[in-house]
């Protein structure tokens, strides 16, 4: 029965406790990405919404409703998010301040623990976890029968 490949096996002398903070500092980083996620959602968004207002501008305008529609081109269309910021700047502070941080720390620490591997905890709760020689339940795609 296979197991993990190298590149998700736990180098010889590494202790539970290590891989366990491993697994912590991955979780965090599970959760800026998801955050970040959201982030360029929100970026998304926003200039949807700063594009269809302008949409809305001409149709306002199109209809006689010339003074509506100033009102929304001046208070509304190109206005800035936070105060200085339009939501691209948002998302770039984000990924220059904390993101690329935290990726960095993250890449590190695995770097200087485990020779860079990754998933380390999971690959093992995977090994813990799954049906041996079952179907479905192989360690690699390199078991999975191929007519299946």
């Amino acid at each position: 029965m296979a197991g993990p490949d190298e590149r998700h096996t736990r180098p010889d002398g590494v202790s539970d406790a290590t891989v366990e903070a491993l697994g912590k500092l991955s979780e965090a980083l599970e959760a800026v990405e998801a955050a970040r996620g959201f982030l360029y959602n929100f970026h998304r968004m926003s200039g949807t919404a700063d594009l269809t207002a302008g949409d809305a501008v001409e149709l306002l305008e199109k209809a006689g409703h010339a003074d509506l529609a100033r009102k929304v081109r001046e208070e509304v269309v190109g206005r800035n998010v936070i105060e200085g910021r339009w939501t691209f700047q948002i998302v770039e502070a984000y990924d220059d301040t904390y993101y690329s941080a935290f990726k960095d720390v993250e890449r590190e620490a695995r770097e200087a623990l485990v020779g860079g591997r990754r998933h380390l905890y999971e690959a093992e709760m995977k090994e813990e976890r799954r049906t041996h020689g079952a179907t479905h339940h192989e360690a690699t795609p390199a078991e999975t029968p191929a007519d299946k």
